[in-house]
């Protein structure tokens, strides 16, 4: 019987997991989706006479590119940094504390 329940406990760990990569993949094909379409509206206006290089294609994805790679850390950064021993550490420190 204890058995089902480890499994159940890593059925649902591993399914939230995959639910949190597959978060981040969505975000990282919205962001080149996005990015096409500017450089694709860009191109258009270029051929209009506005200078295709200007800064403002550059702003939307360096700082949305910055939000995606900090997504991408949180999903896949080795959970030594705010893992599980972490949370259980911080846990118990925050029930001490309220004695």
């Amino acid at each position: 019987m204890e058995n089902n329940k480890e499994q159940d406990i890593r059925y649902r760990e591993a399914e939230k997991r995959m639910k949190k990569i597959k978060g981040f993949y969505i975000h990282a094909i919205v962001y080149v989706f996005v990015n096409l379409f500017i450089v694709a509206s860009k191109a258009i206006d270029r051929e209009n006479g506005e200078n295709f290089w200007d800064w403002d294609i550059f702003t939307l994805p360096l700082f949305w590119g910055i939000g995606l790679a900090a997504h991408g850390l949180s999903v896949f950064l080795p959970t030594f940094i705010l893992g599980k021993d972490w949370e259980e550490k911080k846990i118990k420190e925050l029930m001490d504390k309220n004695k």
